[in-house]
């Protein structure tokens, strides 16, 4: 494709021909010379959240979509709609802007989201693709849930295990190594977390259900998340080293790679933190969602992992391990 906006018959064809319409919340819906969306939410409030993300993975639709309505979840907030804007490189092919997407509608259709609009064009500042998403998400008035609400003696809940997205990515990026090593099963399992990275299921319960605080696990993985929520809180926090869940795949691929799974990205995972914290898990075990109580809030404002043989202080988030391995020759 040439540089500059993707042409009109291109961008009805392989863009707006593939969007699905699902919500009647929308007013204005994408067309060709349409450059705004507009939405009725009577009595909820707007929960509005943008990430980009870039074309080191093969799945970049969907992390696209997923990441930006796990930051809406992350509110207590269900996302209703997503704007997306691709920057494509220089000799992009119409072949890969139709697969991605393709993966762009089936995540919105997975979480019943609408396609607002966006924007699409290629160009030379880019040397692979970049998509940016907008989410947009509703929730009822009272019910919405700040990253920094946690309080002295909370529990902290971890759901699913550490390093889902990162464990995907790699397994994606690194699929030769990775099965003449352990072979194509484990490869295929690995490649599968893909499937679990979103968090709006557990984000919705757990604000109804009522909590303090929740923060979706994202670059800088578990510790950089406790460490975030710790920080905005302005409370410590105390994490339990062996209760938090680290699946086979994950351990394997971080021992292969010398990575922590603590440091790794973990789209999929919610931290949460709420009184009760067991009463919570058992709401979410009995939504088919694994949980686990992985540590407590603290009134002293230190950052700290306790294991069995180590305890040491939770550092900021910095590069996401899985940098290293995609970086690496």
């Amino acid at each position: 494709m040439e540089i500059g906006k993707i042409p009109n018959d291109i961008l009805q064809e392989l863009i707006l021909d593939k969007i699905e319409y699902r919500r009647n919340e929308f007013l204005i819906r994408p067309k060709v010379g349409e450059d705004c969306s507009a939405v009725d939410f009577r009595n909820n409030l707007c929960v509005i959240s943008t990430d980009p993300i870039t074309g080191t993975a093969k799945e970049i639709g969907r992390l696209a979509v997923h990441i930006s309505c796990n930051d809406v979840a992350s509110c207590g907030a269900e996302p209703i709609g997503i704007m997306i804007t691709i920057l494509a490189p220089p000799g992009a092919t119409e072949a890969e802007l139709a697969q991605i997407m393709a993966q762009v509608s089936e995540a919105a259709g997975e979480l019943n989201v609408d396609v607002m609009g966006g924007h699409t064009e290629v160009t030379n500042a880019v040397s692979r693709f970049v998509i940016s998403g907008v989410a947009l998400g509703k929730v009822p008035a009272g019910k919405l849930v700040r990253t920094s609400g946690a309080l002295p003696g909370d529990q902290v809940v971890l759901t699913k295990t550490a390093g889902i997205e990162g464990t995907a990515i790699i397994a994606y990026d690194r699929e030769d190594e990775l099965a003449s090593s352990f072979g194509g099963e484990f490869v295929e399992k690995a490649k599968a977390f893909m499937n679990s990275i979103s968090v709006v299921k557990e984000g919705i319960i757990a604000g109804e259900y009522g909590v303090s605080s929740m923060h979706d696990v994202t670059e800088g993985g578990i510790l950089g998340a406790a460490w975030e929520v710790s920080e905005a809180s302005g409370v410590g926090i105390r994490l339990y080293k062996e209760k938090i869940p680290v699946a086979f795949e994950t351990a394997k691929i971080c021992e292969v790679y010398k990575i922590n799974p603590l440091r790794l990205i973990s789209s999929g995972c919610m931290l949460i933190t709420c009184q009760n914290g067991e009463d919570l898990v058992k709401k979410l075990e009995a939504n088919h969602i694994r949980a686990s109580v992985i540590g407590v809030m603290t009134r002293s404002p230190e950052k700290r992992i306790i294991g069995e043989d180590c305890e040491e202080l939770i550092t900021p988030p910095e590069s996401d391990e899985m940098h290293k391995v995609l970086n690496s020759s």
